[in-house]
């Protein structure tokens, strides 16, 4: 007779096994426990059992209403290295290869016209909110112009949000904006002045180069690590040789790494702010995206009101929902003032719908199920990135929507884009988040959307056109 540790025990080496072969790969789903039982002719005590030790050894991932998922990384990322110099100031140039990332919809897609699956559920609930607001309009609200810092519903909405993540903001101190990219304007327009010098992170995000040549201001690239972000020891050389005005930086999954800074990080950049009489703008906007906990902001640790927090909703719930804040410390009547003078008022039914979609927990249910599958997403991408010929470094962010990736030389992942295009592929090069050249064999790869056949046969394409011969 047949021991039944025997059996869970055989069955647990099967499955053990069958990942190793990654017949089932990093974050993909396991067959349930009713396909299991049917399968190896077990009971379903026996199924659970071994699937409960995989678990408990770390190997696999119970997701609440999903299944078990593998967490088993068939062996460890090595992390890009730092390979950002630091150059004098300079005038910024934007690449047009920004220009035309953007004309095809695709900045965090391989292929930007499949558009394939249904509206999550957390979108299907936020436009029936927005839904509600708009039909309950009355009299002549049409009329009448927002208010300059916005709907008061949806900043004490924001402001309730921030304190569960630590940052005691009252409704007063936020003003909305049109999308993050409008908070980080108002806040360089804040504080800085034609031909000061910003410093930013290198790699750093493109949309902050582009808003940097529209105010002729000067920037200077310090470098970070894809683990721990921005260098604050070569943030302090370059302060100590150059006046810097602001520096703006993501402490929470920077763009393109996903890097988290640490708190010893964060508490010496604030005190660098106060030596050098710094503006900090801080880009928070994916810190809702975290797989695990959720960190606070830095501004949270703001005893000078020295930080600028700028956000939106476009990367933890939808590009489509053109809605950020902007919070402005010593800044703020000023950014009030240029708010007007650059939106002039925002929708009032759509900041009153996302107020009810936040009010009643629906935002924080989407958040729950999309944190879960952002990681299912980034592990199933990791896992195919191994596959990749010869030694790359590849990023593990803990939050955001991509990766970095660091090819071996000579690749060159400027001179691929026309290649990708002609087979259908939009790629991110290095080069473009940074004005100085710098980083033609890296790329950014997102995992933002599910990874359909269609997805996965495109990623795999990629090393043909990137790699060299």
């Amino acid at each position: 007779m047949i021991q039944t540790e025997y059996r869970y025990q055989q069955l647990e080496n099967w499955l053990l096994q069958a990942i190793a072969e990654q017949r089932w790969r990093l974050g993909e789903r396991l067959p349930s426990i009713r396909a299991l039982c049917e399968q190896q002719g077990v009971s379903k005590a026996t199924v659970q059992h071994a699937l409960q030790r995989l678990e408990a050894q770390g190997l696999v991932e119970a997701r609440p209403k999903a299944g078990y998922f593998v967490a088993l990384q068939p062996r460890a990322a090595r992390a890009p290295r730092n390979l950002a110099r630091i150059e004098a100031p300079r005038p910024v140039t934007v690449s047009e290869l920004f220009l035309d990332i953007m004309r095809r919809g695709a900045a965090f897609d391989l292929l930007p016209d499949l558009h394939a699956g249904d509206l999550p559920p957390g979108i299907v609930a936020l436009n029936r909110a927005i839904g509600r607001a708009l039909r309950r309009q009355k009299g002549d609200d049409h009329q009448y112009y927002d208010a300059p810092a916005g709907e008061m519903a949806l900043r004490e909405q924001l402001a309730l949000h921030g304190a569960r993540r630590g940052w005691q903001v009252q409704p007063e101190q936020l003003c909305v904006t049109s999308g993050c990219q409008h908070a980080l304007f108002l806040a360089l327009m804040a504080c800085c002045r034609k031909g000061d010098v910003v410093a930013v992170e290198s790699p750093g995000f493109y949309g902050v180069l582009q808003l940097l040549e529209q105010l002729e201001l000067q920037v200077i690239e310090v470098p970070t690590s894809s683990e721990t972000g921005l260098d604050i020891d070569a943030l302090e050389r370059v302060l100590q040789r150059w006046d810097i005005r602001a520096c703006v930086v993501s402490p929470a999954f920077a763009t393109p790494s996903g890097a988290l800074m640490p708190p010893a990080a964060r508490q010496r950049l604030l005190a660098l702010a106060e030596q050098f009489d710094l503006a900090i703008i801080e880009d928070d906007i994916y810190a809702d995206t975290a797989f695990v906990q959720v960190p606070d902001p830095l501004k949270a640790l703001d005893t000078g009101e020295r930080v600028i927090l700028c956000s939106s909703f476009s990367k933890a719930l939808s590009r489509d929902l053109r809605l950020g804040w902007i919070a402005g410390g010593r800044w703020h009547e000023r950014i009030l003032h240029l708010k007007l003078v650059t939106q002039l008022a925002s929708s009032r039914y759509l900041q009153r719908g996302v107020a009810e979609f936040m009010a009643d927990g629906s935002f924080a249910a989407h958040l729950r199920r999309q944190r879960s599958e952002l990681r299912s997403r980034r592990d199933r991408l990791i896992a195919s990135l191994h596959d990749w010929p010869g030694e790359i470094r590849v990023s593990t962010p803990q939050g955001g929507l991509a990766v970095w990736l660091e090819l071996p030389e000579p690749a060159d992942t400027l001179g691929a884009y026309p290649r990708a295009l002609e087979q259908g592929l939009v790629i991110t090069p290095g080069p473009l988040f940074s004005v100085s050249g710098q980083f033609r064999n890296c790329l950014r790869i997102s995992f933002a959307h599910p990874w359909d056949g269609r997805r996965i046969e495109a990623l795999n394409r990629l090393p043909e056109l990137l790699l060299p011969s």
